[in-house]
């Protein structure tokens, strides 16, 4: 499962920045472009910020550096502790290295926690393309489903449950859900079927809970500033998981794979992994743990009890975040049943026949 998502070393944190300020341009974040871009000037600088980006260890694209950075400095503007960043999240500026290598002096050691870990980019329109491929898969193991995420931040996407869907016409969930995720939806839609979530929990390292202030405020931080619609929709999911919290464990991915598959299963429900935008972090060690016990786990499905794999990853040769299912038994090779924009903006299906 890691062909599509190779780790990717490159020789200079200048590419690294340039990359991921690319990366936002086409996913319709011009602004946070330029904020990456108006990193540059740090290198040299004499800041503590700078230092740490001029010695962070491999230089590796999948730890998402400059968007930890970014997450803090969007922080400030939001927390209204730094308003000096007003002209540059109103768009308002081109270059915004001057007004970035100030407010890092004024803020240089507040942010540097924020190096710390990676961005906690919990987006609750990714979960259009986990619903799409449980459409997809209840045409072959079943209706009903019992829901596993990994890295799954502050659940917004372990609350999939609870939100209306409208999937190129395709309606699935609660229709009084005050959540409805309606992406632009490319190619033909989704097979017509019946969903039914009977359990659905997640795992993270350092899941944030919705319910803290200051951690919710830390989640909208990571929100792309021109997200209008996203940062709406967020505020959304955070007002849901007030109301009854996501089940949420603490702990290691590949640990808690290893529980969660050793756990009784329900007979005629589908047991279901799934996750998005979140292998890149894992590591070659945790990625090919996961892979051997799912892939040993299928080998014991039966129609009664099977097994799935939804994935909503990052191809790093192109850009492109595509949706693969995994099933056992029967359908033990992945199928690409499409892609989707980074946070739910749209949604490609290249499944014509469901």
């Amino acid at each position: 499962m890691t062909a599509q998502n190779p780790i990717m070393e490159i020789a200079h944190i200048h590419d690294t920045l340039e990359w991921q300020a690319r990366h936002c341009d086409q996913n319709s974040a011009p602004i946070t472009a330029r904020v990456l871009r108006g990193m540059a000037g740090l290198l040299t600088g004499p800041s503590l910020v700078g230092a740490r980006m001029r010695n962070w260890p491999g230089l590796s694209l999948e730890d998402a550096m400059p968007l930890r950075l970014a997450g803090g400095l969007h922080h400030l503007w939001l927390s209204g502790a730094e308003p000096a960043l007003g002209p540059v999240y109103r768009g308002e500026v081109e270059d915004a290295g001057a007004i970035v290598a100030q407010v890092v002096a004024r803020h240089d050691a507040a942010l540097l926690p924020w190096f710390d870990g990676p961005p906690q980019t919990n987006e609750a329109g990714r979960s259009a393309g986990i619903m799409a491929g449980l459409l997809w898969l209840s045409g072959r193991v079943g209706s009903r489903f019992e829901m596993n995420e990994i890295g799954c931040s502050a659940g917004a996407n372990t609350m999939m449950d609870r939100y209306a869907y409208d999937l190129g016409g395709v309606r699935v969930g609660p229709e009084s859900s005050p959540v409805l995720i309606r992406p632009e939806w490319r190619g033909p839609p989704p097979p017509l079927g019946r969903v039914e979530i009977t359990h659905i929990e997640g795992c993270d390292r350092a899941p944030i809970d919705l319910s803290d202030t200051a951690a919710a405020l830390r989640l909208r931080a990571y929100v792309w500033a021109e997200n209008h619609e996203r940062m709406a929709r967020l505020d959304g999911v955070i007002a849901l998981a007030r109301e009854l919290a996501p089940t949420l464990t603490q702990a290691d991915a590949a640990d808690w794979v290893d529980q969660r598959l050793a756990a009784p299963q329900e007979v005629g429900v589908c047991r279901v992994l799934y996750h998005s935008i979140v292998w890149q972090y894992l590591g070659d060690e945790r990625r090919a743990r996961i892979t051997a016990a799912m892939e040993a786990a299928g080998a014991l499905a039966t129609p009664d009890r099977p097994l799935a794999w939804v994935m909503l990853e990052t191809n790093r040769a192109t850009f492109r975040h595509e949706l693969r299912v995994r099933y056992w038994p029967g359908g033990e090779e992945p199928a690409l049943l499409g892609a989707a924009h980074a946070h739910g903006a749209w949604v490609e299906w290249f499944n014509p026949c469901g």
